[in-house]
Protein backbone atom coordinates (compact mmCIF):
# COMPACT_ATOMS: atom_id res chain seq x y z
CA UNK A 1 0.00 0.00 0.00
CA UNK A 2 1.56 3.13 -1.14
CA UNK A 3 1.13 5.99 0.98
CA UNK A 4 2.83 9.79 1.56
CA UNK A 5 5.92 8.88 3.16
CA UNK A 6 7.48 12.24 3.72
CA UNK A 7 10.81 10.63 5.25
CA UNK A 8 11.42 9.34 1.80
CA UNK A 9 13.60 11.57 0.17
CA UNK A 10 15.89 10.78 -2.47
CA UNK A 11 12.94 10.72 -5.78
CA UNK A 12 12.13 14.71 -5.08
CA UNK A 13 15.60 15.75 -4.32
CA UNK A 14 16.13 17.75 -7.29
CA UNK A 15 12.63 17.65 -9.23
CA UNK A 16 9.51 18.83 -8.43
CA UNK A 17 7.31 15.61 -7.70
CA UNK A 18 4.07 16.02 -9.42
CA UNK A 19 2.27 12.90 -9.31
CA UNK A 20 1.29 11.27 -12.88
CA UNK A 21 -2.32 11.01 -11.43
CA UNK A 22 -3.76 13.07 -8.89
CA UNK A 23 -6.27 11.91 -5.44
CA UNK A 24 -10.37 11.96 -7.21
CA UNK A 25 -8.80 12.25 -10.85
CA UNK A 26 -10.54 9.28 -12.92
CA UNK A 27 -10.72 10.41 -16.08
CA UNK A 28 -7.68 9.92 -18.12
CA UNK A 29 -6.95 8.85 -22.04
CA UNK A 30 -3.42 7.30 -23.25
CA UNK A 31 -2.13 7.71 -26.72
CA UNK A 32 0.68 6.16 -28.05
CA UNK A 33 2.25 8.72 -30.24
CA UNK A 34 5.13 10.75 -30.05
CA UNK A 35 4.23 14.38 -30.03
CA UNK A 36 5.91 16.60 -32.81
CA UNK A 37 7.79 19.65 -32.62
CA UNK A 38 9.94 20.36 -29.08
CA UNK A 39 7.50 18.87 -27.34
CA UNK A 40 8.51 15.29 -28.65
CA UNK A 41 12.65 16.22 -28.82
CA UNK A 42 12.14 16.96 -25.34
CA UNK A 43 10.30 13.87 -24.57
CA UNK A 44 13.21 12.14 -26.39
CA UNK A 45 15.95 13.80 -24.81
CA UNK A 46 14.71 13.05 -21.13
CA UNK A 47 14.04 9.60 -21.83
CA UNK A 48 17.85 9.18 -23.79
CA UNK A 49 19.23 10.96 -20.71
CA UNK A 50 17.75 8.82 -18.30
CA UNK A 51 18.29 5.27 -20.08
CA UNK A 52 21.85 7.07 -20.40
CA UNK A 53 22.82 6.51 -16.66
CA UNK A 54 25.50 9.03 -17.48
CA UNK A 55 26.49 12.04 -15.10
CA UNK A 56 28.01 14.04 -17.68
CA UNK A 57 24.71 13.69 -20.33
CA UNK A 58 22.19 14.30 -17.32
CA UNK A 59 24.82 17.63 -16.55
CA UNK A 60 24.25 18.60 -20.34
CA UNK A 61 20.40 17.89 -20.18
CA UNK A 62 20.18 20.23 -17.07
CA UNK A 63 22.23 22.94 -18.70
CA UNK A 64 20.97 22.99 -22.46
CA UNK A 65 17.52 22.22 -21.64
CA UNK A 66 16.04 23.33 -18.67
CA UNK A 67 15.59 27.19 -16.94
CA UNK A 68 13.97 28.66 -14.05
CA UNK A 69 14.78 26.88 -10.38
CA UNK A 70 16.33 24.03 -12.46
CA UNK A 71 19.46 26.38 -13.20
CA UNK A 72 19.26 27.65 -9.34
CA UNK A 73 19.87 24.33 -8.04
CA UNK A 74 22.81 22.24 -7.79
CA UNK A 75 23.41 20.43 -10.83
CA UNK A 76 24.84 17.56 -8.32
CA UNK A 77 21.62 17.55 -6.73
CA UNK A 78 20.02 16.98 -10.57
CA UNK A 79 22.42 14.09 -10.88
CA UNK A 80 21.62 12.00 -7.93
CA UNK A 81 17.56 12.66 -8.68
CA UNK A 82 17.81 10.94 -12.47
CA UNK A 83 20.53 8.65 -11.78
CA UNK A 84 18.47 7.38 -8.50
CA UNK A 85 15.33 6.77 -11.08
CA UNK A 86 17.53 5.11 -13.74
CA UNK A 87 19.05 2.44 -10.73
CA UNK A 88 15.48 1.26 -9.77
CA UNK A 89 14.07 1.40 -13.64
CA UNK A 90 16.56 -0.09 -15.59
CA UNK A 91 16.26 0.79 -19.40
CA UNK A 92 12.57 2.56 -19.72
CA UNK A 93 10.66 2.87 -23.31
CA UNK A 94 8.07 5.35 -24.12
CA UNK A 95 4.61 3.86 -24.45
CA UNK A 96 2.43 6.82 -24.92
CA UNK A 97 1.43 11.05 -23.46
CA UNK A 98 -1.43 10.69 -21.33
CA UNK A 99 -4.26 13.69 -21.65
CA UNK A 100 -6.65 14.40 -18.57
CA UNK A 101 -10.29 15.67 -18.28
CA UNK A 102 -10.00 18.62 -17.34
CA UNK A 103 -6.61 19.29 -19.00
CA UNK A 104 -3.55 19.76 -17.59
CA UNK A 105 -1.00 22.43 -18.15
CA UNK A 106 1.75 19.51 -18.07
CA UNK A 107 3.04 16.89 -20.35
CA UNK A 108 2.70 13.54 -18.86
CA UNK A 109 4.33 10.68 -20.46
CA UNK A 110 4.04 6.75 -19.78
CA UNK A 111 7.07 4.59 -19.93
CA UNK A 112 7.40 0.93 -19.23
CA UNK A 113 10.57 -0.04 -17.31
CA UNK A 114 12.93 -3.15 -17.81
CA UNK A 115 13.42 -3.99 -13.99
CA UNK A 116 9.97 -4.62 -13.06
CA UNK A 117 8.07 -4.01 -16.17
CA UNK A 118 6.06 -1.83 -14.36
CA UNK A 119 4.47 1.62 -15.33
CA UNK A 120 6.20 4.67 -14.68
CA UNK A 121 5.62 8.07 -15.90
CA UNK A 122 7.72 11.40 -16.30
CA UNK A 123 5.68 14.98 -15.84
CA UNK A 124 6.95 18.14 -17.87
CA UNK A 125 5.93 21.91 -18.18
CA UNK A 126 7.90 23.95 -20.90
CA UNK A 127 8.00 27.70 -20.93
CA UNK A 128 7.31 29.19 -24.41
CA UNK A 129 8.82 32.61 -23.08
CA UNK A 130 12.25 30.87 -22.00
CA UNK A 131 12.50 28.88 -25.39
CA UNK A 132 10.15 26.29 -24.72
CA UNK A 133 13.07 25.06 -22.08
CA UNK A 134 12.08 22.28 -19.06
CA UNK A 135 10.67 23.92 -16.33
CA UNK A 136 9.39 21.82 -14.17
CA UNK A 137 10.21 17.80 -14.24
CA UNK A 138 8.93 14.56 -12.38
CA UNK A 139 9.91 11.15 -11.65
CA UNK A 140 6.42 8.85 -10.66
CA UNK A 141 4.71 5.39 -10.71
CA UNK A 142 1.80 5.30 -13.06
CA UNK A 143 -1.49 3.79 -13.48
CA UNK A 144 -2.28 1.44 -16.00
CA UNK A 145 -2.45 2.95 -19.75
CA UNK A 146 -5.95 2.95 -21.11
CA UNK A 147 -4.70 1.60 -24.12
CA UNK A 148 -2.51 -1.51 -22.85
CA UNK A 149 -4.03 -4.59 -22.52
CA UNK A 150 -3.17 -6.60 -19.68
CA UNK A 151 -4.82 -10.46 -19.99
CA UNK A 152 -6.01 -12.45 -17.20
CA UNK A 153 -3.59 -14.51 -15.41
CA UNK A 154 -4.18 -17.73 -13.35
CA UNK A 155 -2.58 -18.21 -9.92
CA UNK A 156 -0.18 -20.55 -11.43
CA UNK A 157 1.08 -17.70 -13.72
CA UNK A 158 0.86 -15.52 -11.37
CA UNK A 159 3.24 -17.30 -9.09
CA UNK A 160 5.90 -17.82 -12.14
CA UNK A 161 5.41 -14.05 -12.69
CA UNK A 162 6.24 -12.77 -8.85
CA UNK A 163 9.06 -15.31 -7.97
CA UNK A 164 10.68 -14.22 -12.04
CA UNK A 165 10.59 -10.79 -11.04
CA UNK A 166 12.39 -11.22 -7.65
CA UNK A 167 14.90 -13.39 -9.37
CA UNK A 168 15.18 -10.62 -12.34
CA UNK A 169 15.48 -7.82 -9.85
CA UNK A 170 17.75 -9.38 -7.45
CA UNK A 171 20.25 -10.51 -10.09
CA UNK A 172 20.11 -6.73 -11.30
CA UNK A 173 20.84 -5.33 -7.66
CA UNK A 174 17.98 -3.20 -7.49
CA UNK A 175 16.52 -5.27 -4.69
CA UNK A 176 17.99 -6.78 -1.09
CA UNK A 177 15.20 -7.93 0.89
CA UNK A 178 11.79 -10.45 1.18
CA UNK A 179 9.35 -10.86 -0.24
CA UNK A 180 5.91 -13.25 0.70
CA UNK A 181 2.78 -13.43 -0.70
CA UNK A 182 -0.17 -15.69 0.30
CA UNK A 183 -3.77 -16.53 0.46
CA UNK A 184 -5.19 -17.08 3.27
CA UNK A 185 -3.21 -19.88 5.41
CA UNK A 186 -1.46 -20.94 1.82
CA UNK A 187 1.93 -19.47 1.68
CA UNK A 188 2.29 -18.67 -2.07
CA UNK A 189 5.56 -17.14 -2.55
CA UNK A 190 8.69 -16.54 -0.24
CA UNK A 191 11.75 -15.38 -1.70
CA UNK A 192 14.40 -13.57 -0.09
CA UNK A 193 18.39 -11.87 -1.71
CA UNK A 194 20.63 -9.66 -0.77
CA UNK A 195 22.91 -8.99 1.78
CA UNK A 196 21.90 -7.64 5.62
CA UNK A 197 25.75 -6.74 5.99
CA UNK A 198 27.33 -5.58 2.79
CA UNK A 199 30.69 -5.27 5.50
CA UNK A 200 30.75 -8.77 6.47
CA UNK A 201 29.21 -10.31 3.42
CA UNK A 202 25.70 -11.64 5.43
CA UNK A 203 23.15 -12.68 3.45
CA UNK A 204 19.68 -11.58 3.97
CA UNK A 205 17.21 -14.60 4.95
CA UNK A 206 13.20 -14.83 5.68
CA UNK A 207 13.47 -14.33 9.61
CA UNK A 208 16.04 -10.74 8.96
CA UNK A 209 14.64 -8.33 10.30
CA UNK A 210 14.19 -4.99 8.41
CA UNK A 211 13.44 -1.33 9.10
CA UNK A 212 9.81 -0.78 8.75
CA UNK A 213 9.80 2.95 8.02
CA UNK A 214 6.58 4.53 8.88
CA UNK A 215 4.81 0.88 8.37
CA UNK A 216 5.07 1.09 12.39
CA UNK A 217 1.85 3.72 11.91
CA UNK A 218 -0.33 0.72 11.70
CA UNK A 219 0.67 -0.83 15.02
CA UNK A 220 0.32 2.97 16.49
CA UNK A 221 -3.54 2.82 15.24
CA UNK A 222 -4.49 -0.40 16.07
CA UNK A 223 -3.04 0.39 19.60
CA UNK A 224 -5.33 3.62 20.02
CA UNK A 225 -8.29 1.31 18.61
CA UNK A 226 -7.75 -1.23 21.65
CA UNK A 227 -8.10 1.32 24.38
CA UNK A 228 -11.24 3.07 22.37
CA UNK A 229 -12.80 -0.52 22.50
CA UNK A 230 -11.43 -0.81 26.41
CA UNK A 231 -13.41 2.71 26.95
CA UNK A 232 -9.92 4.53 28.14
CA UNK A 233 -10.58 6.88 25.45
CA UNK A 234 -12.63 8.37 22.37
CA UNK A 235 -11.79 9.02 18.47
CA UNK A 236 -13.40 12.75 19.67
CA UNK A 237 -11.59 13.77 22.22
CA UNK A 238 -8.89 16.48 22.33
CA UNK A 239 -5.91 14.99 23.35
CA UNK A 240 -5.30 18.04 25.60
CA UNK A 241 -6.83 15.56 28.11
CA UNK A 242 -3.59 13.32 27.55
CA UNK A 243 -0.72 15.74 26.95
CA UNK A 244 0.24 18.76 28.96
CA UNK A 245 1.74 21.97 27.96
CA UNK A 246 4.80 20.44 27.91
CA UNK A 247 4.34 19.32 24.45
CA UNK A 248 2.24 21.82 22.78
CA UNK A 249 0.13 24.87 24.17
CA UNK A 250 -3.35 23.90 25.03
CA UNK A 251 -4.73 26.51 21.87
CA UNK A 252 -3.95 23.71 19.31
CA UNK A 253 -4.45 20.72 21.64
CA UNK A 254 -8.06 21.86 22.88
CA UNK A 255 -8.60 21.83 18.84
CA UNK A 256 -7.16 18.81 17.88
CA UNK A 257 -8.48 15.15 18.12
CA UNK A 258 -7.25 11.85 18.61
CA UNK A 259 -9.74 11.61 15.00
CA UNK A 260 -7.40 14.00 14.02
CA UNK A 261 -3.95 12.40 14.71
CA UNK A 262 -4.92 9.10 12.72
CA UNK A 263 -6.29 10.40 10.14
CA UNK A 264 -3.30 13.49 9.55
CA UNK A 265 -6.08 15.84 9.49
CA UNK A 266 -4.50 18.00 12.52
CA UNK A 267 -2.20 20.54 10.58
CA UNK A 268 0.22 19.54 12.56
CA UNK A 269 3.95 18.57 10.67
CA UNK A 270 6.52 16.31 11.07
CA UNK A 271 9.24 16.49 13.85
CA UNK A 272 12.26 15.39 11.28
CA UNK A 273 13.00 18.85 10.83
CA UNK A 274 16.26 20.62 10.63
CA UNK A 275 17.03 20.45 14.51
CA UNK A 276 16.69 16.49 14.22
CA UNK A 277 18.99 16.93 11.15
CA UNK A 278 21.44 19.23 13.22
CA UNK A 279 21.17 16.95 16.72
CA UNK A 280 22.87 13.50 17.43
CA UNK A 281 20.49 10.41 17.09
CA UNK A 282 21.38 9.67 20.54
CA UNK A 283 19.33 12.08 21.83
CA UNK A 284 16.22 10.38 20.46
CA UNK A 285 15.39 6.73 22.10
CA UNK A 286 12.36 7.33 24.29
CA UNK A 287 8.65 8.96 22.80
CA UNK A 288 9.34 11.80 25.70
CA UNK A 289 12.83 12.47 24.04
CA UNK A 290 10.71 13.76 20.59
CA UNK A 291 9.74 16.36 22.89
CA UNK A 292 11.95 19.41 22.06
CA UNK A 293 11.33 18.57 18.46
CA UNK A 294 7.42 18.96 18.60
CA UNK A 295 7.93 22.36 20.54
CA UNK A 296 6.92 25.07 18.71
CA UNK A 297 4.68 23.28 16.13
CA UNK A 298 1.90 25.17 14.63
CA UNK A 299 -1.31 24.28 12.69
CA UNK A 300 -0.85 24.02 8.88
CA UNK A 301 -4.76 24.66 8.71
CA UNK A 302 -8.10 24.17 11.13
CA UNK A 303 -8.46 20.59 12.55
CA UNK A 304 -10.05 18.66 10.33
CA UNK A 305 -10.43 21.02 7.18
CA UNK A 306 -7.76 19.50 5.42
CA UNK A 307 -5.10 16.82 4.71
CA UNK A 308 -1.68 16.58 5.85
CA UNK A 309 0.53 13.31 6.12
CA UNK A 310 1.76 13.95 9.78
CA UNK A 311 4.48 12.33 11.94
CA UNK A 312 4.50 14.30 14.76
CA UNK A 313 0.76 13.41 14.49
CA UNK A 314 1.84 9.77 14.97
CA UNK A 315 4.05 10.26 17.77
CA UNK A 316 1.78 12.53 19.78
CA UNK A 317 -0.92 9.37 19.57
CA UNK A 318 2.47 7.22 21.03
CA UNK A 319 2.52 9.67 24.00
CA UNK A 320 -1.37 9.61 24.49
CA UNK A 321 -0.83 5.55 24.71
CA UNK A 322 1.71 6.28 27.06
CA UNK A 323 -0.51 8.97 29.44
CA UNK A 324 -3.75 6.49 29.16
CA UNK A 325 -1.82 2.87 30.44
CA UNK A 326 0.69 4.60 32.69
CA UNK A 327 3.59 2.75 31.05
CA UNK A 328 5.70 3.13 28.03
CA UNK A 329 4.44 2.90 23.64
CA UNK A 330 7.23 0.09 23.30
CA UNK A 331 6.01 -2.12 26.72
CA UNK A 332 1.79 -1.51 24.95
CA UNK A 333 2.68 -2.60 21.20
CA UNK A 334 4.88 -6.01 22.57
CA UNK A 335 2.38 -6.37 24.79
CA UNK A 336 -0.66 -6.18 23.12
CA UNK A 337 0.47 -6.32 19.43
CA UNK A 338 3.86 -8.14 18.66
CA UNK A 339 2.47 -10.88 21.36
CA UNK A 340 -0.84 -11.72 20.55
CA UNK A 341 0.08 -11.66 17.11
CA UNK A 342 2.98 -13.99 17.48
CA UNK A 343 5.40 -11.67 16.09
CA UNK A 344 8.21 -12.75 17.83
CA UNK A 345 11.25 -10.80 15.36
CA UNK A 346 9.55 -7.08 15.89
CA UNK A 347 10.16 -4.72 17.84
CA UNK A 348 11.51 -0.77 17.84
CA UNK A 349 15.80 -2.16 18.63
CA UNK A 350 18.17 0.01 19.11
CA UNK A 351 20.72 0.35 16.22
CA UNK A 352 23.75 0.76 18.70
CA UNK A 353 22.88 -2.56 20.18
CA UNK A 354 24.71 -5.89 18.63
CA UNK A 355 20.74 -6.71 17.34
CA UNK A 356 21.25 -10.26 15.75
CA UNK A 357 19.53 -11.19 12.02
CA UNK A 358 19.19 -6.71 11.47
CA UNK A 359 19.37 -5.41 8.71
CA UNK A 360 21.60 -2.84 7.66
CA UNK A 361 19.96 -0.12 5.16
CA UNK A 362 22.47 0.92 2.38
CA UNK A 363 22.11 3.92 -0.14
CA UNK A 364 23.71 3.42 -3.83
CA UNK A 365 26.79 6.19 -3.69
CA UNK A 366 28.36 7.10 -6.76
CA UNK A 367 31.39 9.27 -5.21
CA UNK A 368 32.21 5.96 -2.87
CA UNK A 369 34.57 3.76 -4.13
CA UNK A 370 32.11 1.10 -2.77
CA UNK A 371 29.37 2.10 -4.48
CA UNK A 372 27.24 2.42 -1.60
CA UNK A 373 26.88 4.11 1.74
CA UNK A 374 24.51 2.43 4.93
CA UNK A 375 22.16 4.64 6.70
CA UNK A 376 23.01 4.25 10.20
CA UNK A 377 23.78 7.85 10.61
CA UNK A 378 20.46 9.17 9.08
CA UNK A 379 17.95 7.26 10.42
CA UNK A 380 16.66 7.60 14.03
CA UNK A 381 18.60 5.33 16.47
CA UNK A 382 15.25 3.64 17.45
CA UNK A 383 11.74 3.91 16.00
CA UNK A 384 8.96 4.83 17.70
CA UNK A 385 4.95 5.41 17.30
CA UNK A 386 5.72 7.45 13.64
CA UNK A 387 8.20 5.04 12.03
CA UNK A 388 11.38 3.45 12.66
CA UNK A 389 10.81 0.19 14.17
CA UNK A 390 11.95 -3.45 12.76
CA UNK A 391 10.14 -6.32 11.38
CA UNK A 392 9.90 -9.25 9.00
CA UNK A 393 7.70 -10.36 6.42
CA UNK A 394 6.58 -13.57 7.98
CA UNK A 395 5.51 -11.41 10.84
CA UNK A 396 3.50 -8.67 8.93
CA UNK A 397 1.45 -11.77 7.59
CA UNK A 398 1.15 -12.94 11.41
CA UNK A 399 -0.09 -9.17 11.65
CA UNK A 400 -2.27 -9.19 8.71
CA UNK A 401 -3.87 -12.60 10.07
CA UNK A 402 -4.37 -11.82 13.55
CA UNK A 403 -5.81 -8.30 12.61
CA UNK A 404 -8.09 -9.71 10.25
CA UNK A 405 -9.37 -12.62 12.43
CA UNK A 406 -9.94 -10.17 15.17
CA UNK A 407 -7.55 -11.10 17.98
CA UNK A 408 -6.22 -7.64 17.99
CA UNK A 409 -10.00 -5.46 17.47
CA UNK A 410 -13.33 -6.22 16.79
CA UNK A 411 -14.27 -6.96 12.84
CA UNK A 412 -16.50 -3.44 13.44
CA UNK A 413 -13.33 -1.59 14.36
CA UNK A 414 -11.54 -2.67 11.87
CA UNK A 415 -14.54 -1.16 9.51
CA UNK A 416 -13.66 2.32 11.71
CA UNK A 417 -9.83 1.77 10.92
CA UNK A 418 -10.66 0.86 6.92
CA UNK A 419 -12.85 4.32 6.28
CA UNK A 420 -11.36 7.12 4.50
CA UNK A 421 -11.60 9.80 6.91
CA UNK A 422 -9.83 12.10 5.17
CA UNK A 423 -10.93 11.58 0.99
CA UNK A 424 -7.58 11.46 0.64
CA UNK A 425 -7.16 7.29 0.68
CA UNK A 426 -6.21 6.62 4.18
CA UNK A 427 -8.46 5.80 6.96
CA UNK A 428 -6.74 5.31 10.28
CA UNK A 429 -3.01 4.40 10.34
CA UNK A 430 -3.97 2.60 7.02
CA UNK A 431 -3.85 3.25 3.48
CA UNK A 432 -6.83 2.46 1.43
CA UNK A 433 -7.57 1.03 -2.14
CA UNK A 434 -10.03 -0.39 -4.18
CA UNK A 435 -9.95 -2.61 -6.95
CA UNK A 436 -10.96 -5.67 -8.67
CA UNK A 437 -9.71 -7.65 -6.04
CA UNK A 438 -11.57 -5.56 -3.46
CA UNK A 439 -10.87 -3.27 -0.74
CA UNK A 440 -6.84 -2.80 -0.02
CA UNK A 441 -5.62 -1.89 3.04
CA UNK A 442 -2.05 -1.49 4.63
CA UNK A 443 0.86 0.55 4.75
CA UNK A 444 4.23 1.92 3.28
CA UNK A 445 7.51 2.94 4.68
CA UNK A 446 10.70 5.01 3.22
CA UNK A 447 13.60 6.66 3.84
CA UNK A 448 17.39 6.75 2.62
CA UNK A 449 18.36 3.18 2.69
CA UNK A 450 14.90 1.16 3.78
CA UNK A 451 11.78 0.50 1.89
CA UNK A 452 8.57 -1.87 2.78
CA UNK A 453 5.04 -2.35 1.94
CA UNK A 454 2.30 -4.38 3.46
CA UNK A 455 -0.96 -4.63 1.45
CA UNK A 456 -3.53 -6.74 2.78
CA UNK A 457 -6.31 -7.88 0.18
CA UNK A 458 -9.31 -7.59 2.45
CA UNK A 459 -11.99 -9.14 0.07
CA UNK A 460 -9.81 -11.50 -1.63
CA UNK A 461 -7.65 -12.99 1.48
CA UNK A 462 -4.23 -11.77 -0.22
CA UNK A 463 -1.41 -10.86 1.59
CA UNK A 464 1.56 -9.06 0.11
CA UNK A 465 4.70 -8.31 2.37
CA UNK A 466 7.52 -6.92 0.99
CA UNK A 467 11.08 -5.58 3.18
CA UNK A 468 14.20 -4.35 1.43
CA UNK A 469 17.46 -2.85 2.92
CA UNK A 470 17.73 -0.57 -0.17
CA UNK A 471 15.80 2.41 -0.47
CA UNK A 472 13.28 2.68 -3.40
CA UNK A 473 13.62 -0.76 -3.79
CA UNK A 474 10.28 -2.50 -1.95
CA UNK A 475 7.31 -0.19 -3.34
CA UNK A 476 7.86 -1.42 -6.80
CA UNK A 477 7.48 -5.05 -6.17
CA UNK A 478 4.93 -4.79 -4.00
CA UNK A 479 3.09 -2.55 -6.90
CA UNK A 480 3.62 -5.31 -9.44
CA UNK A 481 2.71 -8.26 -7.27
CA UNK A 482 -0.42 -5.83 -6.53
CA UNK A 483 -1.33 -5.95 -10.22
CA UNK A 484 -1.07 -9.17 -10.65
CA UNK A 485 -3.35 -9.89 -8.13
CA UNK A 486 -5.93 -7.56 -9.93
CA UNK A 487 -5.25 -9.17 -13.05
CA UNK A 488 -5.84 -12.47 -11.37
CA UNK A 489 -9.32 -11.31 -10.23
CA UNK A 490 -10.50 -9.97 -13.81
CA UNK A 491 -10.73 -13.99 -14.31
CA UNK A 492 -13.41 -13.97 -12.11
Amino acid sequence: MKTCTPLFVLVALSLTNVQAQQAGEISYLDTSVMPDGIVGQRIRSVIETLNSADPDRIRRLIEEETAGRFQRMPVDAHIDAFLGSAHIWGEVSFHGVRTYQPAREETVVILKDQNFGAWRAFTMRLDPNQDDRIVMLGFNDARTPTNAQEPPITVRQMIDEITNLVRRVCTADVFSGSVLVARGDELLVEQVCGEASKRFHVANNLDTKFNLGSMNKMFTSVSIAQLVEAGRLSFQDPISRYLDESWLPREITDRVTIHHLLSHTSGLGSYFNQTYWDGSRELYRTVDDFKPLVQGDQLAFEPGTDYRYSNTGMLLLGAVIESVTGGSYFEYVRGHIYGPAGMNHSDSYEMDFPVENLAIGYIPARDSEYGWENNIYKHVIKGGPAGGGFSTVRDLYRFANALTSGRLVSVEMLDTLWTDHSEQGYGYGFGIQAGPGGRVVGHGGGFPGLNGNLDIFVDSDYVVAVLANYDRAAGPVATRINSLIRRLHSTR
